[in-house]
């Protein structure tokens, strides 16, 4: 499993985690601070320009989640990881990442009062070979107070298990931390997701309307951009099927009828993706009441919105908009389209 502790610039996370590791037997300490570093030479400096923060980079998203999994499969045990997690989106991404691959994370936050926060940015030691440590460090830690104050509110709070550190030294912190995962007063984070495939998969999703002919449209918990209801068809289960069971399961909305193909889309394999065949089927026209039902009974959907194609155009990844482009042409035409990457072919 994962300790992941979170918390402000300046919170003291890796010093915590340096004493988390000397009390949770079989811990390994994994900044991915580094990773951040080593992607300043391996990335281009045009690339590296284009963001204001190395977690903007999917890469650096990517390459936590691989590097934590690789880390366990070779040394077992608990990896302990200090690292500041603000967007809520990118916590998603990278938890949802770890789910898949069957690694329970224990999210932790260190909270002291921004008072003390502050107090000890102040006292922060700053390298003395960066001649400009003290904007670099201190002034970025400072400038960071407001994102986490407004992540605190928003979700961070609900989601991680607050240790108020305000009069705690790091080793006290790290008996807290040690003793709430032993006990399970920390809970494991409840995102979920169903393994990465390795080959090719066959995925059902089910377009549903409401009265104004808007589609529905989901926004995962455990991966980037808004999605149709839908998913990993199960072997021996019928595409269809697997689009209404999804529906079910992703919105609380019982289908009577099976839905209409709308569309085959062939997805090309993209690393690290295997692609596979991706089936849009039509689940009918909600009433108004119906609409106003919709749920998000688990922990894999964020928010829920029905949308314009327009719309639909700024929410959705380029393949995903063709294919509901053309599922939307097949409705109107009453017959099935073939794609190949979002492209009719035939």
């Amino acid at each position: 499993m994962i300790v992941w502790i979170n918390g402000a610039f300046g919170a003291g996370k890796t010093t915590t985690a340096r004493e988390v590791i000397e009390l949770i037997p079989n811990s390994t300490l994994f900044d991915p601070e580094v990773i951040g570093a080593a992607l300043t030479h391996l990335l281009p400096p045009k690339r590296l320009a284009e963001v204001g923060d190395y977690q903007d980079l999917p890469i650096w998203r990517r390459l936590v989640i691989d590097t934590a999994a690789a880390m366990l499969a070779e040394l077992g045990g608990v990896l302990v990881v200090p690292m500041t997690l603000l967007r809520q989106e990118y916590r998603d991404e990278i938890f949802g990442g770890l789910a898949a691959r069957r690694i329970s994370v224990c999210h932790v936050l260190l909270a002291p009062a921004e008072t003390i926060l502050r107090e000890r940015i102040a006292d922060r030691e700053v390298p003395p070979e960066l001649p400009d440590g003290e904007m670099r460090i201190r002034q970025w830690s400072y400038d960071h107070i407001e994102p986490y104050r407004a992540a605190l509110a928003a979700w961070l709070a609900a989601d991680a298990h607050l240790v108020d550190t305000s009069t705690l030294t790091p080793y006290e912190s790290a008996l807290r931390i040690s003793e709430a995962v032993r006990t399970g007063d920390a809970p494991v984070s409840d995102i979920v997701q169903t393994p990465e495939p390795t080959s090719e998969t066959l995925a059902a999703g089910v377009l549903l309307f409401d009265e104004q002919d808007r589609v529905l449209l989901v926004d995962p918990t455990y991966k980037a951009g808004w999605e149709f209801p839908g998913g990993v068809v199960e072997p021996g289960e019928a595409p269809a099927r697997a689009g209404i069971r999804e529906v079910a399961e992703e919105t609380g909305i019982t289908l009577e009828e099976v839905p209409r193909l709308l569309v085959v889309d062939w997805e090309c394999p993209v690393p690290p993706g295997y692609g596979g065949l991706r089936l849009l089927f039509d689940g009918g026209r909600l009433d108004g009441a119906e609409a106003q039902r919709v749920l998000l009974p688990g922990p894999e959907l964020r928010a829920w919105r029905f949308v314009t194609e327009a719309e639909a155009a700024d929410l959705l990844p380029p393949v995903r908009y063709e294919r509901l482009r053309w599922a939307l042409r097949a409705r109107e035409r009453g017959a099935a389209l073939y794609l190949e990457a979002g492209v009719p072919v035939g």
